[in-house]
């Protein structure tokens, strides 16, 4: 391995060369079982433990993955909720070794109908809906398709719980995003929300749905209100990924240099596996609430490049200003850095910083891993 590239294999390759093949896209084509159990048997006079059983959407993405591990170390029965296709795109499980331990369902969010005989099915006892369209600069690309995924598919799952079983616990995945031209820092509970994307707008229309069941129905509906979390199963998409796969390729003279967008745009940073306990941990209350899930420290893209780049053998130092900024290495002198106005946001979020003391006093939840040890 190139020397410069040997810091990045906790990033960019995790864990064994299993895992490698898998984040690498080299996992061969995979079948998968759907939901099918017999039913649970039910604790009786001779104190029989009863497992519980969760249906994740999204478990194909970086939280759902972990959230998945999480449970399956607690001894659930974990369901796992996936659009039906020719082919499930699984290498995130495989790379944390659980995917022969999930029980895959097909699940079209924009269907009524199906979240009812799903969740009939599989009867959870909670569900964790962290499924999105999720990608800002696509939501306004696809606003309506955006809206009923990551919107509107939230009150169908809230509807079929009234009507199915009040009695389980639902976890709804909010997003820092909803603050977007924030109106204070840190962000609590209790700070306005003005989201900036239609995506934004959108879970909005879902935090507030699960607010109105919770206090009409009196359901046990949580959201976490998460910042910005990140992983080696983070999709390439995301700048965080964007840019330490890309000083990885770059070392090994597979690219030649970085386009971003807003280097200046800063936000709370933490680890997704950090993260999908605190979501567990909501619907281990005895009454439901809405929490912030952040470390309480906020950087710019910038230093996020600065320190990803340290990490691969690269010092990066900063000429020009605006759409004319360039990062160069200062011992070579090449460019590695280059801003593309394309990937400016519409309406720009310029800083987000969440504070997580909600969830430290009631949740007992607290960040473990700092920016640094993630890069």
């Amino acid at each position: 391995m190139h020397e410069k590239a040997g810091a990045w294999a906790g990033f960019f390759f995790p864990g064994s060369c299993r895992a490698v093949r898998a984040v690498t896209g080299l996992v061969p084509g995979i079948g998968h079982r759907l939901a099918g159990r017999k039913k649970r048997k039910k604790g009786g006079s001779g104190g029989q433990i009863v497992d519980k059983v969760a249906l994740i959407t999204g478990i194909t993405g970086q939280d759902g993955a972990y959230l998945a591990r999480l449970l399956l170390e607690k001894g659930y029965r974990v369901h796992g909720a996936c659009r039906r296709s020719s082919s499930l795109n699984l290498w995130r499980l495989e790379a944390l070794g659980i995917r022969e331990q999930v029980h895959y369902v097909p699940l079209e969010l924009t269907e009524f109908t199906n979240i009812l005989r799903v969740i009939e099915k599989v009867k959870p006892d909670e569900i964790y809906n962290l499924a999105a369209q999720s990608f800002v600069q696509v939501a306004f690309e696809q606003p309506l398709y955006t809206s009923l995924v990551t919107g509107v598919a939230v009150l169908h799952f809230l509807e079929t719980i009234r009507t199915v079983n009040p009695a389980i616990r639902f976890y709804q995945a909010s997003t820092s995003e909803l603050y977007g031209k924030v109106a204070e820092i840190p962000q609590t509970e209790r700070t306005p929300f003005y989201p900036r994307s239609p995506y934004a707008v959108a879970k909005l229309y879902a935090h507030w749905m699960v607010v109105n069941y919770r206090e009409s129905y009196n359901l046990h509906a949580s959201a976490g209100i998460l910042f910005n979390h990140e992983s080696p199963l983070r999709g390439m998409e995301f700048v965080t990924r964007k840019i330490t796969a890309g000083f990885a390729h770059i070392c090994h003279g597979r690219q030649e240099h970085l386009e971003l967008g807003n280097l200046d745009a800063q936000r709370d940073w933490g680890f997704a596996g950090d993260y999908v306990e605190g979501m567990w941990r909501m619907l281990q209350q005895g009454q439901p609430g809405d929490y912030v899930l952040a470390t309480g420290s906020q950087y710019s893209v910038r230093h996020f490049v600065e320190v990803a780049g340290r990490a691969a053998g690269y010092d990066i130092v900063w000429e020009g200003e605006g759409v004319d900024t360039r990062g160069r290495d200062r011992e070579s002198g090449r460019t590695l850095v280059r801003i593309n106005p394309e990937f400016y946001r519409p309406a720009e979020v310029d800083q987000l910083c969440g504070s997580p003391e909600l969830a430290r006093k009631v949740l007992g939840w607290q960040p473990r891993m700092t920016l640094d040890q993630l890069i």
